[in-house]
């Protein structure tokens, strides 16, 4: 029996995390539920799995969760503090961090430094500090499993290699634009960029996955995750989705792992590892075309600059983060245009003073002086 602690559990990972701990009840105990905004589906999800706390991060909803919650043996809390804490109780053995942008990085810390397994769906916890993550992950002895499919399909592909890795290939979709022409991309609206040809997921990650920066993300928390440099990471389009990613070898040998576009199945092996379970549906081969590509940064610079930002680290891949959470809000909100995002993520890595070997303070500071330059950025120069 593993005691979870979901962090993020209304959103799109968590609520699937939620339905594989379903099916396997023996298994799996919901102990602790986390939430940002979306209240009323926190108290649902508490009344239904019943944990022993819920923590809902923004407090002007704490006063709902507590009065909708009066009366039944539910601890409620709130702030993002007690986020964070939520993750130290002795009785959690694994906590599923799936958090949304940089709000994960502090929670993970504090869950890596308690010596929970971790299943990590927050891509950004890595991408932002991932040298002090991974370090503090190797001396407490916490295991930090990949939930994001292509890290999965590695780490799955990896399994019972003892080295010899030449490169990792992860493969991508290419979005809801893989074939619109460049100057067509400057009029496209949220709508259009949320229709995901293959994956269901929330809208800043679906987003993120139409310019591809969630390419970029995973191309730095790869690695992290698998200690690689930037030479050793290829990224293919691949527009069906079947191959999730793939490990080449010295010799030549290349292993992927194959699977419907299904969050549940990566999911459920981070928690399951190294054990597999039962799961549907099953994927047919007959009628799956297997077509790779390379992908086009000059449509899609949101890429180069990720490779640009691992290659500089420091503090670069933090800066790059926080300027994309706040051009996509916007992009989403109608303030800017689609093509307007690289150009928001760019400035503020050109402009932000460069730190070579940040502390945790260090990352604070620099993803609030990204925040408020890229906000600046959009009031003076976005028309």
């Amino acid at each position: 029996m593993q005691r979870l602690a979901i962090l993020g559990s209304t959103g799109s990972i968590g609520k699937q995390t939620l339905e594989v701990a379903e099916r396997y009840p023996e298994l799996f105990e919901i102990y602790a539920l986390t939430a940002n905004n979306n209240w009323q589906l926190l108290v649902e999800q508490a009344l239904k799995y019943r944990p022993d706390s819920v923590t809902i991060a923004n407090p002007d909803h704490y006063r709902a969760v507590k009065n909708a919650l009066a009366g039944e043996y539910i601890k409620v809390y709130t702030g993002s503090e007690a986020v964070a804490q939520a993750v130290e109780n002795s009785r959690i053995d694994t906590v599923v961090a799936a958090l949304v942008g940089y709000a994960g990085l502090e929670p993970t810390l504090h869950a890596v430094r308690a010596g929970k397994k971790i299943a990590l769906a927050n891509k950004e916890t890595l991408v932002v500090a991932g040298e002090t993550v991974m370090q503090l992950a190797a001396e407490y002895k916490t295991p930090v499993l990949p939930v994001d499919s292509e890290h999965s399909a590695i780490f799955q592909s990896l399994a019972g290699e003892t080295g010899g890795v030449e490169k990792v290939i992860l493969t991508a979709s290419g979005g809801p634009f893989l074939h619109t022409p460049k100057e067509a991309l400057e009029k496209v609206t949220p709508e259009q960029a949320l229709e995901h040809p293959n994956w269901s997921m929330g809208k800043k990650i679906t987003v993120d996955s139409a310019t591809l920066m969630n390419k970029g993300f995973e191309v730095i928390e790869a690695k992290w995750l698998f200690g690689l440099d930037a030479e050793q990471i290829e990224v293919v389009i691949h527009p069906s989705s079947v191959i999730h990613s793939m490990v080449q070898f010295c010799d030549g040998a290349i292993k992927a792992q194959l699977g419907t576009p299904d969050m549940k199945l990566p999911i459920q092996y981070a928690l399951t590892f190294p054990e597999r379970l039962p799961m549907a549906p099953r994927l047919k081969l007959t009628g799956e075309k297997l077509e790779f590509s390379a992908p086009d940064t000059d449509r899609f610079p949101c890429l180069a600059l990720a490779y640009e930002a691992m290659r500089k680290g420091g503090n670069a891949p933090c800066v790059m983060n926080a300027a994309n959470e706040i051009a996509v809000e916007a992009f989403l909100n109608r303030q800017i245009r689609f093509t307007d995002i690289p150009r928001i993520i760019e400035y503020c890595i050109n402009k932000t003073d460069f730190i070579s070997s940040p502390s945790l303070e260090d990352y604070r500071c620099s993803d609030r002086q990204a925040r408020e330059r890229a906000g600046r950025y959009i009031e003076r120069e976005v028309k």
